[in-house]
């Protein structure tokens, strides 16, 4: 991406989505925005890259990536000792919330045996995807849940908020709990699930236990649902 395309994205993004730019009191990492600062910023990040034989495009600052779901910022920020930089993180497409829903259906929870192409191998998982932005996360959990287990939600609740990678995702994550009345199914054959499963509290627990499942998104889900006493079969007090 040239740089005036970099440069004019991230001022479209500053405008449109100034919460992403906040500088709280006493923050350690100050994002700059001054030219002049940038600017000695990107200097010092291309001289550190140059020490370690990378190139100084490394440490260019605006939107450095974006596509239809996610987009890359390279920050010019000045670290807790002063020194000066630059630190990329990732947003989702207009900052929308992604969401997290683990559905129960007649007592049990039902799980996705889910390819997923970031990791190239298959997980045990509840429903997720990106939000709408602008939208409503009520609503993209229950198109989601719709989307992958081919099924409407009778009742939805939210569980709560989560960010799954604080070091490097700005964007946050809505987590839900959803009781459906039908049987679920595999929904949209495109979404790469081959199978669902249904698991008592109790056998989730274990899965996650021995490592059997390792999605972070699942593992949050279930534990602040168990934590919320929507989950029942599991004694927290042994």
């Amino acid at each position: 991406m040239d740089e005036r395309t970099r440069r004019s994205r991230y001022q479209d993004v500053r405008e449109g989505l100034p919460e992403l730019f906040v500088n709280p009191p006493g923050a350690p990492v100050e994002i700059l925005l001054d030219p002049s600062d940038v600017a000695a910023a990107e200097r010092s990040a291309a001289d550190d890259l140059a020490r370690v034989g990378l190139p100084a495009s490394w440490g260019e600052t605006g939107v450095v990536y974006m596509d239809p779901f996610v987009m890359v910022l390279r920050d010019a920020v000045r670290t807790p000792l002063g020194a000066l930089g630059t630190y990329s993180r990732t947003v989702n497409a207009g900052n929308a919330p992604g969401v997290v829903v683990l559905p129960c259906y007649r007592g049990s929870v039902v799980l996705l045996r889910h390819f997923r192409h970031s990791t190239r191998s298959w997980h045990l998982e509840v429903p997720r995807g990106f939000g709408t932005p602008g939208g409503n996360a009520a609503d993209d959990a229950r198109r989601e849940l719709l989307e992958e287990i081919g099924v409407p939600a009778a009742r939805i609740e939210p569980l709560g908020l989560m960010f799954p990678d604080t070091g490097q995702s700005a964007t946050e994550v809505h987590l839900f709990h959803a009781e459906i009345d039908d049987e679920p199914r595999i929904g949209d054959p495109a979404e790469g699930i081959d199978e669902v499963r249904l698991v008592t509290a109790a056998e989730l627990a274990a899965l996650i236990r021995d490592g059997a499942i390792t999605d972070g998104f699942t593992m949050a889900a279930f534990t602040r649902a168990l934590l919320r006493g929507v989950l029942r079969g599991i004694d927290l007090s042994a």
